[in-house]
């Protein structure tokens, strides 16, 4: 497909995203067109530990508006990526 620093756009932080840190689920946005044996390839070889397993959601864009504009927030594609016992992946710098 494509380099794998392409398939994984950011990590997604929110506050659901941190507490499931602690179960070794790990959330990513990714490329839309990507699936999930190329995200857990990407996610070996970029942060060199062992995926147990993928689970994907596609986004779908929610309509915004500010004043008498519409619009829409963008569609994407996020996953959810559980590691082996014994692997993280730290995404947040410490204080």
């Amino acid at each position: 497909m494509s380099n794998a620093r392409d398939i994984i756009v950011k990590p997604i932080i929110t506050e659901k995203s941190i507490a499931l840190q602690n179960q070794n689920v790990y959330v990513f946005e990714v490329l839309r067109s990507a699936n999930k044996i190329n995200i857990k390839q990407a996610i070996e070889e970029i942060f060199k530990v062992k995926v147990e397993s993928v689970n994907t959601v596609n986004v779908h864009p929610k309509k915004k508006r500010v004043g008498k504009y519409i619009g829409t927030t963008k569609a994407f594609k996020k996953a959810y990526v559980e590691l082996k016992d014994g692997h993280s992946i730290q995404i947040l710098k410490d204080k």
